[in-house]
């Protein structure tokens, strides 16, 4: 306490538990600002990873399952993951095997550049699944 009190600087507990104690002779501020500093850059060069959703219904038609295809290509070509969900409105709940046609011939159309990440699975009306890149070469 004495040294750290002549330097002008605090004595910091590094490892309290261990035996003895570990201590450091340092600005406490300092070190504050620097650690804060080091944990917003580390925060910075994190990469946050999206994930775009696409809708369907059961009963779509083939122009706009294409577009839908196309958009659902687009943007695993970019990297992100597609949430795909497909919608069972009214009486649609009858035939949930239509619905899952639509989503299989989804999965077969762009199976060169995604893969399953979670499977197919129904949840109330909805019938969703997430579709990642494949790992570029």
């Amino acid at each position: 306490m004495e040294r750290a009190r002549a330097a002008g600087l605090d004595l910091v507990e590094m490892a309290g538990k261990v035996e003895p104690p570990v201590c450091r002779i340092m600005d406490y501020g300092k070190y504050q600002y620097e650690e804060g500093k080091r944990q917003r850059e580390a925060k910075r060069k994190q990469i946050q990873q999206k994930v775009k959703e696409v809708k369907l219904h059961p009963n779509i038609d083939d122009n706009d399952f294409n577009t839908k295809t196309r958009h659902v290509i687009e943007f695993l070509a970019k990297g992100v993951k597609v949430k795909v969900l497909l919608v069972y409105r009214g009486r649609e709940m009858a035939h949930p095997e239509i619905g899952q046609q639509v989503v299989e011939r989804l999965i077969k159309t762009v199976g060169e550049v995604a893969v399953v990440d979670s499977p197919p699975k129904q949840l109330g009306k909805n019938y969703q699944l997430i579709l990642a890149p494949k790992a570029q070469k």
